[in-house]
């Protein structure tokens, strides 16, 4: 979500932070939002979420919060279209984030570039990230066909000796997101395109939805009792088959016995 600067609207706050804070940090801002950018969100976030929960490393994964990164200044603020807080438990309550009162900064964030103001995220955002702290950002432009001087994906991490730096561009369909230890990957085009994780080493296997995740498990219940009803029948059917041949032994001995 890109967003503009607020307005500090307090200048004369004691700057050790050791009294209250009188700053006002709004939690929202009522503007108007790109529906593509609003599915893409809404598939990606709940897929990231479950994805550190498979790896047994819970994360909360949030999206569209406002979280400032300096007192006292409102202006210094980010709103992360998704974004991963570590050491923070899924399921936890956020209006906004404040840095200085946790001592924790998002390690990942994605950007859907704006339709409106598709710049603003090319140079503002990178800045801003690079002074939140983030350790890792990628920048997803749906619509980077439309110019020359547009790309679909950057990446941009916190390097020991470059400091925050691009150290990717791509107009393929995915990439590796280093943070995530997983693939961020482009599925459809146009209005359709939407963003899915793919965990393998090629980016090929999709993770899945919560609603891919319980089809399958159904069908894999399905398909297991299917396997047992056939193994029943089969067992069944062997069993008719030897009483059977017992019972031909039988009769044959008999009719023996008779002739002698």
């Amino acid at each position: 979500m890109s967003i503009e600067a607020h307005r500090p609207e307090h200048r004369g706050a004691q700057r050790d932070g050791r009294e209250r804070d009188p700053t006002h940090y709004p939690v929202e801002k009522k503007v108007g939002e790109d529906s593509l950018q609003t599915w893409i969100v809404e598939l990606l976030r709940p897929l990231i979420e479950r994805w550190y929960g498979e790896l047994g490393r819970p994360r909360f994964v949030g999206a569209d919060q406002f979280i400032y990164y300096q007192q006292f200044d409102p202006s210094k603020v980010v709103a992360p279209d998704v974004y991963v807080l570590p050491g923070v438990a899924p399921g936890r309550r956020v209006r906004s984030w404040k840095v200085w009162e946790t001592g924790i900064a998002p390690s990942f964030a994605l950007e859907v570039v704006s339709s409106e103001d598709p710049y603003k995220d090319y140079v503002d955002a990178p800045e801003r990230y690079r002074e939140l702290g983030v350790k890792e950002l990628v920048i997803f432009d749906p619509d980077w066909e439309r110019g020359r001087d547009r790309v679909r994906w950057q990446r941009y991490r916190k390097l020991k000796t470059r400091g925050f730096v691009r150290v990717e561009t791509t107009n393929a369909d995915r990439i590796h997101a280093r943070v995530l230890g997983c693939w961020l990957r482009v599925i459809g085009a146009g209005e359709e395109a939407r963003l899915r994780l793919a965990t393998d080493p090629e980016g090929e296997a999709l993770f899945p939805t919560a609603a891919e995740a319980e089809c399958a498990a159904k069908e894999a219940e399905r398909a297991a009792k299917e396997a047992e009803r056939a193994a029943k029948e089969a067992a069944l059917s062997r069993i008719a088959e030897l009483e059977a041949q017992i019972a031909s032994a039988a009769g044959a001995g008999g009719e023996g016995s008779g002739a002698q």
